[in-house]
């Protein structure tokens, strides 16, 4: 499972407004190969459901993860951070032994 905190569902709910999204497209969080750690977080807006997908939801936010992902994921939460050492989604990700200092890559 995929946990949201308060200020990341705030986040997505503004940027899916502000961008003139549906009700339907979802959150999509993948884990591909490169950054400076080895792996990295993909994030955006889905509205495509796939049979290998896992569909999570946590305080109203549906959250997309295709089978590969999740064993990369589980237990993560999405924070959203706006102070001053920069704006933006993270993920606090207990199965990461290794993160870089932008927190957009991590490893295992």
């Amino acid at each position: 499972m995929i946990v949201v905190s308060e200020k990341a569902k705030d986040r997505i709910l503004e940027l899916r407004k502000e961008e003139g999204r549906s009700e339907n497209e979802n959150i999509r969080v993948s884990v591909k190969g490169g950054g400076c750690s080895g792996l990295m977080y993909d994030l955006g807006f889905d509205a495509t459901l796939a049979d290998s997908d896992h569909v999570f939801e946590d305080k109203g936010i549906k959250i997309l993860v295709d089978r590969k992902s999740l064993l990369y994921l589980a237990g993560t939460t999405l924070e959203f951070t706006d102070g001053l050492n920069g704006k933006g989604f993270q993920f606090v990700n207990p199965n990461a032994s290794r993160t870089c200092g932008c927190g957009e890559s991590f490893s295992i």
